[in-house]
């Protein structure tokens, strides 16, 4: 049941981390606030397809 997501920067829309996440209990997007080295700070970070 759990699947491998990539999260994706708000502001850079980098990719910058991997996690997973259990379809079956979480079926909506992934948000998180994450470090964006490019940015150099904590962002919000989404579920990308």
């Amino acid at each position: 049941m759990r699947v491998q997501v990539t999260l994706a920067c708000t502001e850079s829309s980098d990719r910058n981390y991997i996690t997973t996440k259990n379809k079956r209990n979480n079926a909506e997007r992934l948000e998180l606030t994450k470090f964006c080295p490019r940015c150099n700070k904590h962002t919000l970070h989404r579920e990308t397809k």
